[in-house]
């Protein structure tokens, strides 16, 4: 992989893992296009590393509060005020459990190879996305309970496969579990936080054959790159989930799903 290869697959990543147009598919599409050969997964994880960081840092306030709770409960110091945030973190944890579930059944069966898989799921996301723009959630997380973590536990597992956007369906199956726009977002990239560094440490023992095959200086074009652009894409994305506007993406989805039927 080159540098400017590596570089156009950052500046994806960085748009796609947010935006719901679903990175891993875009990915692989990519791919097939560029004519890159089959990459270690631990490259996308890296990638995957830099929307982390964005993720932690545009809702740090949030991750602050439900950090600082647990470890005052693991303490036996827990307060009043403490109480939502102790249940936002169990739910994120049940979530987890129902994503890794699904996850291990799907992972295996090697789907990022297959960009046509991609680019038919591109024309599920759009479907769903378009069906978000129909869903009246209305509840916070004063009420949100483990039936709506397991929901979109599940759907994040499903997500696994390329072409499927992880923040698309999420939030998609959080308001029409019942919860409001502005925490069905929130929710689904709390909960993308674990998914990420699970995927990142079960790559690891791949890291001897990452060196070989992308240099360092390609690698961290598309850290940074992915880095810039997610910070960008999810300033964009917390806006337009508020304005309930998710179904635009699928005018762009659709006629790429179907010319990805076609050409690939």
């Amino acid at each position: 992989m080159s540098f400017y290869q590596s570089l156009i697959l950052g500046i994806m990543q960085g748009i796609s893992e947010f935006i719901p147009i679903s990175s891993s598919g875009h990915l692989v599409v990519l791919r097939a296009v560029m004519g890159i050969g089959e990459i270690p997964l631990l490259y996308d994880v890296i990638l995957h590393i830099a929307t982390l960081i964005v993720v932690i840092v545009f809702f740090r306030e949030r991750i602050a509060r439900m950090l600082g709770a647990v470890l005052r409960w693991s303490g036996r110091r827990s307060r009043s005020e403490d109480a939502q945030d102790l249940k936002l973190s169990c739910l994120v944890i049940i979530g987890t459990v129902a994503t890794v579930v699904i996850a291990l059944f799907i992972r295996p069966l090697n789907l990022h190879n297959y960009p046509r898989i991609a680019a038919g799921a591109f024309l599920v996301t759009a479907v769903l996305l378009v069906a978000a723009h129909f869903a009246r959630g209305a509840i916070g997380y004063d009420r949100i309970g483990p039936r709506h973590a397991l929901i979109v536990g599940i759907v994040q597992g499903l997500a696994v496969i390329p072409g499927i956007s992880r923040s698309g369906s999420t939030i998609t199956a959080a308001l029409y579990s019942g919860v409001s726009r502005e925490k069905a977002g929130e929710f689904s990239f709390l909960l993308s936080i674990p998914a990420i560094i699970g995927a990142t440490v079960l790559e690891m023992r791949h890291l001897g054959e990452l060196g070989a095959s992308v240099s360092a200086g390609a690698m961290l074009a598309g850290f940074l790159a992915s880095l810039v652009f997610g910070f960008l894409s999810l300033s964009l994305l917390v806006r337009l989930i508020r304005g309930g506007k998710l179904w635009i993406f699928s005018i762009y989805l659709v006629p790429l799903g179907i010319w990805g039927l076609i050409a690939l």
